[in-house]
C-alpha cells in the first residue's frame, strides 16, 4: 500500500516537474505526451489501490467470521468438557 502511494506521489511530482522545467510559455509536444502518460499511470495506480482496498476488506470480513465460528466451537467444547465432568 505504501509502494503504490509512493509511485503516485512521484508521478505527481514528476508532472510538476515537467510543467516546471519548461522554459518556454507552452509545453512540447513531448512535454504533454508525458505528462499525459503519466496521468495514465495515476490512474491505474488509483485504481490498483481501490482494488486492493476492497480485497483487503473482503479478507477481514472473512478472518472475522473464522474467529467468530472459533471461538463457538472453543465455547461448545468447553461446555461439552464442563457436561463430562471435566476441567
Amino acid at each position: 500500500m505504501q509502494k503504490v502511494r509512493t509511485l503516485v506521489m512521484f508521478a505527481l511530482c514528476t508532472s510538476a516537474l515537467i510543467f516546471a522545467a519548461g522554459c518556454s510559455n507552452s509545453p512540447s509536444d513531448e512535454e504533454l505526451r508525458q505528462l499525459q502518460d503519466l496521468q495514465t499511470q495515476v490512474r491505474k495506480l488509483e485504481d490498483q489501490v481501490s482494488t486492493k482496498q476492497s480485497e483487503n476488506a473482503a479478507l477481514e470480513k472473512q478472518n472475522a467470521e473464522k474467529n467468530g465460528k472459533l471461538q463457538q466451537c472453543q465455547s461448545d467444547q468447553d461446555g461439552v468438557k464442563k457436561a463430562m465432568g471435566g476441567k
